[in-house]
């Protein structure tokens, strides 16, 4: 079900890891922020501090990873951060990052959601905002897909399926519908993934520069890599639920509908994103106004 309040980290997060692209080692600081400010990263790095909103209108690139820039500044591996945000109800935190590129940890958002369970959420004193949808929204591009429709309940559900040609990692289907326990439990521990071919390539080109069987899944000619395999025997359409979350956070609210993807990524959940926030009129803005939990007369409405 739906939480009512607006929330913040309760306590001031600092960690650092290596960046899967740069390999630079990066620290970041997460500090409570107030009602209604919304997400934001701070490149504490580089001179003015400029800021980063969270918004779906800063995201600059989507090539292996969804990267955002605002005031000359950019910030680069952002979303199993904010995956973790979205799944652990975190609507307002500033991010200070020194560094070009949120640190990979293992390749999943685990020791972010843990990072937050010691720290623990606070309540604010602000209605929480929610986007619930009324009509469907797709995107297409060519034999991939990616659509949002209206919810049975008050929920936001993921239908997602993969489907790669290759011994290791063929056809993955999930479905999973997000609340907090579930989200620890399911899919915060699925790490990204990649072909052994595809990583020399990256890294010829300067990317993946982090990239290790210490932080992704590794996948050659026909078999796993990493030394103690998979996490789940479906890791990698779980690792795309995880990609989804945090790239669909960049709608600015949580959502009340259910998603449904084939072989989507970073590029196409943002095209969906953009259609989200242009097509008003497929769905409204709510928030609750007192104790009681929207009954069935809402979903009809």
């Amino acid at each position: 079900m739906v939480s009512m309040y607006q929330k913040t980290v309760k306590n001031i997060i600092e960690f650092s890891g290596i960046g899967l692209h740069t390999g630079i080692e990066v620290k970041i600081r997460i500090v409570p922020s107030e009602k209604d400010s919304g997400i934001s990263f701070i490149r504490k790095d580089l001179p003015g501090s400029p800021s980063i909103k969270v918004s779906a209108e800063n995201v600059v690139a989507t090539s292996y990873a969804t990267t955002l820039g605002q005031n000359g500044a950019t910030v680069s591996t952002v979303e199993h951060l904010l995956a973790a945000f979205y799944g652990m109800g975190i609507d307002n935190a500033v991010i200070e990052v020194f560094g070009p590129e949120i640190p990979i940890m293992d390749g999943s958002a685990d020791a972010f959601v843990k990072m937050l369970d010691e720290t623990g959420v606070e309540r604010l004193n602000a209605p929480k905002k929610y986007i619930f949808i009324k009509k469907p929204i797709k995107v297409v591009e060519k034999d991939k897909f990616i659509y949002l429709e209206p919810s049975k309940d008050l929920r936001f559900t993921i239908d997602y399926t993969i489907d790669f040609s290759h011994p290791s990692l063929n056809r993955q289907s999930m479905v999973f519908s997000l609340s907090m326990d579930l989200f620890k439990k399911e899919v915060t521990r699925a790490r990204t993934f990649g072909f052994l071919k595809e990583i020399k390539t990256l890294k010829e080109h300067g990317l993946a520069k982090g990239g290790s069987l210490e932080n992704a899944v590794v996948i050659g000619d026909d078999e796993i890599l990493n030394k103690d395999g998979l996490r789940f025997s479906d890791e990698f359409v779980r690792h795309k639920i995880l990609d989804l979350i945090g790239d669909i956070s960049l709608v600015g609210m949580p959502i009340i509908g259910r998603v449904s993807a084939f072989r989507s990524g970073h590029s196409l959940n943002q095209a969906l994103v953009k259609k989200i926030l242009e097509e008003k009129e497929c769905w409204r803005k709510f928030e609750f106004v007192d104790e009681e939990s929207p009954d069935e007369s809402f979903l009809r409405a």
